[in-house]
């Protein structure tokens, strides 16, 4: 059954994403002169991957706590275990733009797309590229955006959590905006991080927890930062990192 699965996965993206590219770049060419934040071309991306996850009959995925999803501008930071948590997350009710490894970019016809939708390219461990990212969130939040960043960096897909960086927690207290953690559940079950084979059952649960207010300035925000891997422990019932301070990036 896992053969199965994952063929008629990899069948339906075949047949249907030729399809939603050019439906994407005629509704980009329709709004483009009204909708520069791209938030049309954001809906209907999200929309349409999202249903990638419901195409196998044994797969289920639900989003709660959807009302608690702020509509203003808010950093909103997940947890990070296999290449269809952003699959899971595109069902959110809101769009928003995500933080994502720059060799995404470069991939043919979904790197063009993600540079269409403004999605901010990230190279870990080079110093520019992440004062780059900061800068690039920032002008997002500043128009009213929303960002998602993934505050382990890389998949945690053992049973300790990766330390959270700080600069997502950065980001949100230089603009006075919430931190909205969200809980993905399952997909590590579905696939093992950027694996090629899906199992024929999972069960992917994406949870919107209460917004997180942002401390002032003059706090160096490593408590909050800490907060946040302390919950994400507990509601993912396994032991965080045992540092007090968070790395910066």
């Amino acid at each position: 059954m896992k053969a199965l699965a994952t063929l008629w996965l990899w069948l339906c993206v075949a047949l249907t994403l030729p399809v939603a590219y050019v439906l994407a770049l005629l509704l980009l060419a329709c709004t483009f002169w009204f909708d520069p934040h791209r938030r049309l071309l954001q809906r209907f991306v999200g929309v349409w991957c999202h249903q990638y996850l419901r195409c196998w009959p044994g797969w289920r995925v639900r989003i709660e706590g959807r009302e608690l999803l702020p509509r203003g501008p808010c950093v909103i930071i997940a947890n990070h275990q296999s290449m269809t948590d952003i699959l899971a997350l595109m069902g959110l009710p809101v769009p928003f733009k995500f933080v994502s490894k720059r060799s995404l970019f470069s991939t043919p016809f979904i790197g063009l797309m993600m540079r269409l939708m403004k999605y901010v390219a990230i190279e870990r461990g080079r110093f520019p590229s992440m004062q780059e990212m900061m800068v690039r969130c920032d002008g997002l939040l500043e128009a009213g955006q929303a960002v998602l960043i993934f505050p382990e960096g890389t998949y945690a897909t053992g049973d300790t959590r990766l330390p959270f960086k700080r600069g997502a927690f950065r980001l949100a207290q230089k603009r006075g905006v919430p931190i909205v953690p969200v809980v993905v559940t399952g997909t590590r079950e579905l696939v093992f991080e950027d694996g090629f084979a899906f199992a024929a059952r999972a069960n992917v649960v994406v949870r919107v927890m209460p917004p997180m207010s942002p401390p002032p300035m003059t706090d160096d925000g490593d408590a909050w930062v800490l907060e946040a891997q302390a919950l994400y422990a507990s509601w993912l019932g396994s032991p965080g990192p045992t540092s007090n301070r968070a790395p910066p990036f």
